[in-house]
């Protein structure tokens, strides 16, 4: 099988209680999770295009735009990584139509566990695909919120208490906490919380559950990058995150190389 394309982040979902993770190059939608314990290889071509103009580019801006998208793109604006400065809803925004669609929609604002517990907030349209891409082995929404900027704002108040990072090593070697328990830390997380921002608390306690499709986890994971080695080709041991888990303790970053125009074949 081969297949050529341009890489955007693998499209995922749960299915008989295991993320299936789908790459779509050019025309074909690949079932990756078919793929694991195969022999795979993927191929740069040495072209990268913006994925948001299409053009072509010699550089990769925050994960796929070109430098004129990356100043210029609704969807890599400031409140994309800092949520808290959205000013979508003072009708301030690189486009309104979009940021209707993005920004002024419901928020969630969870707790996920990995390597450690941390907050973060995602579009209600997101849930579970934002804790699938950071990889997190159970996640519990803490407040739903009408807009992006409350929830960047909530995210900033409880900063001051869990990490709001996840350690991508950590999370790769499958090192998870044992001893936490996510509900009690959503509860202990509201009342945290400024009484303002508490009204928006989510009576739901239900816990997510995330389970990979991985047949061996590295033990000390080696990044790859196509700006460094254009061929990358191996057994496909997993999946999590957004990353391959090749053998010999290999990773790579799919969503960091977005844009990159690669060819994929199966051995």
């Amino acid at each position: 099988m081969e297949a050529q394309g341009n890489l955007l982040k693998m499209k995922s979902c749960i299915a008989e209680g295991v993320v299936n993770y789908q790459l779509k190059l050019g025309d074909e939608l690949i079932d990756m999770n078919e793929l694991i314990g195969k022999s795979i290889t993927l191929h740069y071509q040495q072209q990268i295009n913006c994925v948001a103009c299409g053009k072509k580019t010699s550089k990769s801006f925050a994960q796929g735009f070109c430098y004129n998208c990356f100043q210029t793109a609704p969807q890599a604006e400031e409140c994309v990584l800092k949520p808290e400065l959205c000013r979508a809803h003072l009708g301030e925004a690189r486009d309104m139509n979009f940021a209707q669609q993005h920004c002024l929609i419901p928020h969630y604002v969870y707790l996920a566990l990995s390597s450690g517990i941390k907050v973060g907030i995602t579009r209600e349209t997101q849930v579970p695909t934002r804790w699938i891409d950071q990889g997190a082995s159970s996640a519990v929404v803490i407040a739903r919120v009408p807009n992006r900027h409350i929830a960047g704002v909530m995210e900033v108040a409880l900063k001051n208490y869990y990490a709001d990072k996840t350690n991508w090593r950590s999370m790769l070697k499958n090192e998870q906490v044992t001893d936490v328990d996510i509900v009690a830390e959503k509860h202990r997380a509201v009342e945290l919380l400024p009484l303002e921002l508490q009204q928006y608390a989510e009576a739901d306690d239900r816990v997510w559950q995330l389970n990979y499709p991985v047949e061996a986890y590295p033990q000390k994971p080696q990044t790859l990058s196509f700006d460094k080695a254009a061929k990358v080709t191996g057994t496909l041991k997993g999946i999590k995150g957004q990353y391959l888990l090749m053998d010999n303790d290999r990773v790579l970053n799919i969503r960091k190389h977005s844009g990159y125009l690669v060819r994929l074949s199966v051995d």
